[in-house]
């Protein structure tokens, strides 16, 4: 396990029921110190308790994937690449690496996958996606949640499934990483527009009409990326968009939030104690459509508002002429 925020607390938990024991990477000695003697995360969904016996945590990144057999990525995308950037390709080779890191990795543009293949040569059979649509607060009060494990490999994604459900967790398997993955970058950035529209004082009924438009927006992308044959209204894509769109624990969707109620991005950024990982990936969806020139007025509009520091109001009263 690579990562130390939310997601990382929520999966350990469920690994550590299923499996012998697992290792975990995090940066702060001082937290490593403190789960091993009181058995949970100071920071992060502190009611989580674990099974110290099985939970192995350290602070040498390179020793965690050394002896792994399979990572699990949650580390936020914007620091992916500078955490692994200068560790040898060959510590990566017959490593099966999932990434629940809903994020494109910036430095390339890439999705967590494809910059595994491009980058440290990890074949694409080897690769995998955990999405939801699921929360780990929820995970952590042991709420029934719903898990997607996607994986060209069945055989890998089955043995992911069957390592994370359990009684408070139901799993399926996929064979769309790409949609699965770009699915969970956009529902970032659509969070964030519902949360400016929040801020900016508009109602449900405007809201369901925002995400409306946002699946579409999403299924006429993940087209376009990956052709393939899948079912835009599968919880992989819009069960994930609705709970990020409306959640109490949405961190993109507080995030917009604070930008339509006045605030600037830094200091939204700033009040945040975690990543929404919508401001990253609204750019690299923005640079990556110069290519497919996919019809994203959504994503251009957040795009504006948070790089090109145009007001929230003008520009989200623009966006609804071209809502339907």
């Amino acid at each position: 396990m690579i990562g130390g925020g939310s997601w990382p607390t929520a999966l350990v938990k469920i690994v550590c029921n299923n499996v012998k024991s697992v290792s975990w990477w995090m940066r702060s000695e001082a937290s490593i110190a403190y789960i091993k003697k009181h058995g949970h995360n100071p920071n992060y969904i502190s009611s989580v308790s674990f099974e110290k016996k099985k939970l192995h945590l350290d602070h040498d990144i390179e020793q965690v994937i050394c002896h792994a057999d399979i990572l699990i990525m949650a580390v936020p995308s914007a620091f992916l690449n500078g955490l692994l950037k200068d560790l040898p390709k060959s510590l990566f080779k017959n490593k099966i690496i999932f990434s629940a890191i809903k994020g494109i990795v910036p430095e390339h543009n890439l999705i967590v996958g494809e910059y595994f293949h491009s980058v440290f040569g990890v074949p694409f059979n080897r690769i995998g996606v955990i999405t939801g649509p699921c929360h780990a607060e929820e995970v952590a009060l042991e709420k029934l949640s719903y898990l997607t494990i996607a994986s060209q490999n069945k055989k890998i994604a089955g043995y992911i499934s069957s390592c994370l459900n359990c009684r408070f967790i139901r799993t399926t398997v996929s064979d769309d990483i790409y949609g699965t993955e770009y699915s969970a970058v956009l529902k970032n950035v659509y969070a964030i527009a519902s949360g400016m529209y929040h801020g900016l004082g508009y109602g449900d009924n405007f809201q369901a009409v925002l995400i409306s438009n946002a699946i579409q927006e999403i299924k006429r992308f993940v087209d376009q990326v990956h052709p393939i044959t899948r079912d835009i209204m599968d919880s992989a894509y819009l069960g994930d968009l609705l709970v990020t769109a409306y959640s109490q624990f949405s961190r993109n969707r507080t995030f917009g939030a604070m930008v339509g109620k006045g605030y600037s991005v830094k200091n939204a950024q700033l009040e945040m104690s975690m990543i929404a990982e919508g401001y990253y990936g609204v750019k690299c969806i923005h640079e990556i459509n110069k290519k497919y020139k996919v019809h994203m007025p959504i994503n251009e509009a957040v795009y504006r508002v948070l790089y090109e520091r145009k007001s929230p109001a003008p520009e989200m009263l623009k966006l609804t002429s071209h809502l339907s």
